[in-house]
Formats: C-alpha cells, sequence, structure tokens
C-alpha cells in the first residue's frame, strides 16, 4: 500500500500546473453514453477514479481509450484526453465490483436509460465523509416517466422514451442536476429543473452537451431548461482545470510561506477561497484568467469559514483550509454544512500537534501549532490533502499511509510538489491493484 514520506520545513517557490477537473471529467464521460458516435475529452487528468469510470464504460460495451503521455501532469495539453465510443451498449448494467470504489458512478444512470430504455446500477452504499443518497435521481426520473425497481442491491429503471418534466429539487446536489440534465437532453418535450446546483462541473457538462447537439438554457445557475432532441452527435471538448487541485496547491504555497504562481487554472472559480486567503493575510495576486500568485503572508491570521454550495465555500477545501488555520494566530472556526461526517482528518492532524476541537458541525481550531512529524492515515481524498499539507510544515518526516485515497483526484500530487521545493517521497507504485481498497469518499 503506497505511502508519502514528507520532510516539512520548505517554502515553495516557483510555477505548479494544474490538471483538469476530474469532478467534470467524469460526467463527461457519462455523457458519451448519450451517442452512438465518438466522444473526445481532452485535458483528462491521470487519476484513479478515472480508470474506474474507463473500466465502468468498457464493461457496458464501450470502447474507451485513455492517453497519459509521460510528463504530461506538468503541461495538459491536448494529448491528455479520452476517446469514447458507446456505439455498442451490450451490458447497460453498472456492477456493483466497480462502482463500489466510487460513487460518481450513478451518474451513469440518467444516460442509460435515455439511451438503451434501460439501466441497471448498484446503489451506492455507506460513505466514511456522509451517506450520499440518490434519491432525487430516482424521483426526477420517475417524474419523467421511468419506472424504477429496486433489489439485490440494484437500481433498475425503465422507460420506452423519457418525458420532459418540470422537477424541483427537494435539496441542490451536484450528481443529482448531471444526471437528471443528461436524461433530460433525449427526454420527449421540454424539462424544467429548478433549485439546481450551481458549481462549475455542471456548466462543464451542459457545454459538452451542447457542442453534441444539446438545447440546454440556464446551466450554472439555479433554472435549467432543456428541450429533447431525438438524437446527439460525437464532438471534440476539453474538460476545465480542476477548481479543487488549485485551491489545495495555492494553499501549499501559503502554509509554507512560499511564493507559488499555480497556472493553468480558472481563477474566476476559486473566488470564495481567494476571499478567505486574502482575510487572513495571504498575499494573493490574480495574474489573468489562468494564473494566481500567493506569497507569504506578514501574519497568518484565524478566519472563520463555513461551507456552502458554489459560489460559497467549497466543502471539498474545508480539509485543507483547516490545515492552513493550525498556522494561524488565533481561533478559527469551521463549519461543515455539506456533508455530517468530514472531520475525519481531525484526529490524524491531532497526532501531529493541531488544536482542534469538534462541537456538532463545528471544528474550533487555534493557532499557531508547532507540529511534528507522525505516522498519519488518510481516510478520504480531501483528508488526504489536509495530512500532507500539515505534513509540508511540521518538523521532522511524516509518514502518510493509504495515498490511494489521493491518488484518486490528484494527479502525480507528489511530483508536482516536488518540482517547486518540496521534500516528498511516493513508497509503492502508483495505481497498483488494490483487491481490499474500500471507499470512503465520492467528491
Amino acid at each position: 500500500m503506497d505511502k508519502f514520506v514528507i520532510r516539512g520545513g520548505n517554502p515553495l517557490v516557483g510555477t505548479v500546473s494544474v490538471s483538469g477537473a476530474k469532478n467534470s471529467a467524469l460526467p463527461c464521460m457519462a455523457a458519451a453514453i448519450l451517442t452512438e458516435d465518438e466522444v473526445t475529452l481532452e485535458n483528462i487528468p491521470h487519476v484513479r477514479d478515472i480508470e474506474t469510470e474507463r473500466r465502468l464504460l468498457t464493461s457496458m460495451g464501450a470502447e474507451v481509450e485513455l492517453r497519459h503521455p509521460a510528463g504530461s501532469f506538468s503541461s495538459a495539453g491536448p494529448e491528455d484526453r479520452t476517446t469514447i465510443s458507446c456505439r455498442t451498449l451490450s451490458d447497460p448494467v453498472a456492477r456493483y465490483e466497480i462502482v463500489k470504489t466510487m460513487r460518481a458512478t450513478s451518474l451513469v444512470l440518467g444516460p442509460l436509460v435515455a439511451r438503451a430504455g434501460v439501466a441497471r446500477v448498484a446503489m451506492p452504499g455507506g460513505c466514511a465523509i456522509g451517506a450520499r443518497p440518490i434519491d432525487l435521481h430516482i424521483k426526477g426520473l420517475e417524474k419523467m416517466g421511468a419506472t424504477i425497481t429496486q433489489e439485490h442491491g440494484y437500481i433498475e429503471a425503465r422507460a420506452d422514451r423519457l418525458r420532459g418534466a418540470h422537477f424541483v429539487f427537494d435539496r441542490i446536489i451536484v450528481t443529482g442536476t448531471e444526471d437528471l440534465l443528461m436524461a433530460a437532453v433525449l427526454a420527449e418535450g421540454e424539462t424544467l429543473l429548478e433549485n439546481c446546483a450551481r458549481e462549475p462541473e455542471v456548466a462543464d457538462l451542459a457545454s459538452l452537451l451542447t457542442a453534441m447537439g444539446a438545447q440546454i438554457e440556464g446551466a450554472g445557475t439555479a433554472t435549467i431548461r432543456v428541450e429533447g432532441v431525438s438524437s446527439l452527435h460525437g464532438a471534440r471538448y476539453r474538460i476545465n482545470p480542476d477548481r479543487i487541485e488549485a485551491g489545495t496547491l495555492l494553499i501549499a504555497g501559503a502554509i509554507t510561506g512560499g511564493d507559488l504562481i499555480v497556472s493553468n487554472c480558472n481563477s474566476a472559480h476559486l473566488g470564495a477561497l481567494l476571499e478567505k486567503l486574502r482575510e487572513a493575510g495571504v498575499r494573493v495576486e490574480v495574474l489573468g484568467p489562468a494564473a494566481v500568485r500567493v506569497r507569504a503572508a506578514q501574519r497568518l491570521g484565524a478566519a472563520d469559514i463555513s461551507t456552502e454550495e458554489y459560489p460559497g465555500f467549497p466543502t471539498d477545501m474545508q480539509a485543507q483550509y483547516m490545515a492552513l488555520a493550525t498556522q494561524a494566530e488565533g481561533v478559527s472556526l469551521v463549519r461543515e454544512n455539506i456533508f455530517e461526517n468530514r472531520f475525519m482528518h481531525v484526529q490524524e492532524l491531532a497526532r501531529m500537534g493541531a488544536n482542534i476541537k469538534i462541537e456538532g458541525n463545528t471544528a474550533t481550531v487555534r493557532g499557531p501549532a508547532s507540529l511534528s512529524a507522525a505516522a498519519v492515515m488518510c481516510s478520504d481524498l480531501r483528508a488526504s490533502a489536509s495530512l500532507v499539507l500539515a505534513a509540508l510544515v511540521a518538523d521532522g518526516e511524516t509518514i502518510i499511509d493509504r495515498v490511494y485515497h489521493m491518488d484518486r483526484g490528484y494527479e502525480h500530487i507528489e511530483e508536482k510538489l516536488r518540482g517547486v521545493g518540496a521534500q516528498i517521497q511516493r513508497l509503492g507504485n502508483l495505481f497498483a491493484p488494490r483487491e481490499a481498497e474500500a471507499v470512503t469518499s465520492a467528491e
């Protein structure tokens, strides 16, 4: 099982490039189900979740080519791509042995029933950071005329052809918005979706679908209107940069007191985080639409955060910001409003000397804390990132176990950090088979 060995104390200096957004790439790969033509997606990150999605699509009869040239993590280009052909869907089933390692595979439910008239998808189970039910996926598809049954751990949806409908989400949900959006593009008539997620990843998916011939208005707002079409065609599309990786790297520069330029990002997607970094005293400079510079704070001060749906502070950055808060002077309150069990990194940070207390959905962080090296363990994707950030400033050599969690969403992170001055090494083989690997996150 892979480990990171990190010796803290080095400020990060230089330029580091952001990879494509995993959370955009996954629904866009699922969207290829909607057409018999070839779909090519550029700027695809080389992460474990993408390989899982490839396996899932291949198991259904699709032909999927993933291309990641050596060294592509340092400068994303058109050669980092996947080409998907779903001309044949011989087995429209998302099998448990595949989906158990990634909850986002529920995104194939909508496109499968829209294209093939039937879908059978293994139900997602528990998750270390909280339950991620797909009840709204099901309610929305039923509203569009699908017949849903559940048995033996699988959801089965059937419809001769979905019909346009008016559906209001009970709560804002990203994957639910994406799943019903994909279903609606081939439904008969107009679909109106309200209280939709506004995340950039939703808009990214809608842009791909539009390039494939879909008629969509309002993606990126709370109300999306779709006029169904009879068929979609192939397309070539470039995935947006990963805003969560960008945010993680910006905090890496800030927490180490470095001078770091994060390039190939979309600065417009980072507003809430940049505002908090400035509030904490970090010197932030937006160099343009695709680059942000952070420099050491003269005094890193406490600043409270409260996670919200986009454009608020992202839950996927909560753990990383908490690592930064351990080095700030004063008391920072970190409120988690999205998931009920997303403080699993706190115990491991405490092992390194962090002063954090939890009450309900609020963590109270007192700093600055003198962190020291320890053996710690990753519990989920973003918790992994918080431990890496803490290790970058800890005294001594920290060993981080179960870094396969981080491999789910960060492309060659150790290479990127080492390139700007971090002392970090991997022990083990990236992407080696792990039969006992358990799911703990669906971000």
